[in-house]
């Protein structure tokens, strides 16, 4: 089967930029990076309780900032929709924190319940959601700092997402199903998987999303029908973490496999596989271009192969 333009365009630019160069971020494993809207900036968040933002020049990330003031590892973190100087990180000190990367300064610590492990942004700015390790997810309005509602729910919540249309609200559990709410009500369950559902992400053209699950599936759902189109199935171990490219077309899973697996969409083929030493916690792909970032379960082997390194990775460059 002859390849696609497309994938052969793609192969050729990551055969061309196979390595991927390292940038150090932190004291200790990066859990989460994240790019901001307009892709000049990058942010990390680490078990060293910071979170550190870059900017990207031409072929590398320069560190701008490292920010302090949780007092817990943080977990996750996103940056706001359309405004690329505002981000936010969930911290295992029950308290989320935006900032804002103008002053480098934490603009707003909102106290939650619980021990904060998953964090999004409604795609129109107005509300934060954030769950905890008690399975709550609490709704912030983004302008006042306050809870607006929270839910607690049954089941071992993974993670949360809002559609591209900002009106349904989708959440995956422990026991392999997507949850979708239309204003905190439950619409609809799907069951996705036979086992743990842990990640889900939307593309940014608004036809599909992923879910990756913890027997080592990625599977691609039709957004308006809510249907799974195909399933992709190269990695052996629980997918943790996935993003799509900024055009949709290609789409990076990852897990304790030592590689990030990047697949067409429209086919499932294998377009390129990144390779990594060790487990990868986190991808991203760059919002205007193929550049992909990620985050591994590092070890500084050099010196001490018990010690973290928390570096943070880039695919793609030049």
């Amino acid at each position: 089967m002859a390849l696609s333009p497309y994938v052969q365009a793609m192969q050729e630019l990551f055969r061309a930029n196979t390595r991927s160069r390292e940038f150090p971020a932190h004291g200790a494993k990066v859990h989460s990076v994240a790019w901001s809207c307009c892709g000049r900036r990058l942010a990390s968040g680490s078990f060293d309780k910071t979170a550190s933002v870059f900017l990207l020049e031409k072929d590398r990330l320069v560190k701008e900032n490292n920010y302090r003031g949780h007092g817990d590892s943080v977990d996750q973190l996103c940056w706001h929709p359309s405004n690329p100087d505002l981000f936010v990180t969930a911290s295992g000190d029950k308290t989320i924190r935006i900032w804002d990367v103008r002053t480098t300064k934490c603009i707003a610590t909102v106290n939650t319940k619980g021990e904060n492990i998953n964090i999004c942004w409604s795609p129109d700015g107005q509300t934060i959601a954030v769950g905890n390790k008690d399975d709550v997810v609490t709704f912030i309005d983004a302008k006042t700092h306050r809870s607006k509602a929270e839910e607690q729910f049954k089941f071992e919540v993974n993670e949360i997402s809002w559609n591209n249309d900002n009106n349904m609200f989708f959440l995956t559990n422990g026991n392999g199903c997507i949850n979708i709410l239309r204003q905190l009500k439950p619409i609809q369950s799907i069951n996705a998987h036979p086992s743990n559902c842990i990640c889900i992400k939307f593309d940014p053209m608004g036809k599909y999303f992923a879910t990756g699950s913890a027997d080592a599936l990625v599977s691609l759902w039709d957004v308006d029908e809510l249907v799974c189109v195909r399933c992709f199935s190269r990695l052996d171990w629980p997918v943790r973490t996935l993003s799509f490219s900024h055009d949709g077309k290609m789409l990076a899973s990852a897990s304790e496999d030592h590689f990030i697996d990047i697949a067409e969409v429209e086919t499932g083929e294998k377009l390129w596989e990144v390779q990594c030493e060790s487990p990868t916690f986190t991808v991203a792909w760059h919002p205007k271009r193929p550049l992909l970032a990620f985050a591994c379960d590092d070890k500084d082997g050099k010196y001490d192969s018990s010690r973290e390194a928390g570096t943070v990775k880039l695919f793609g460059l030049p």
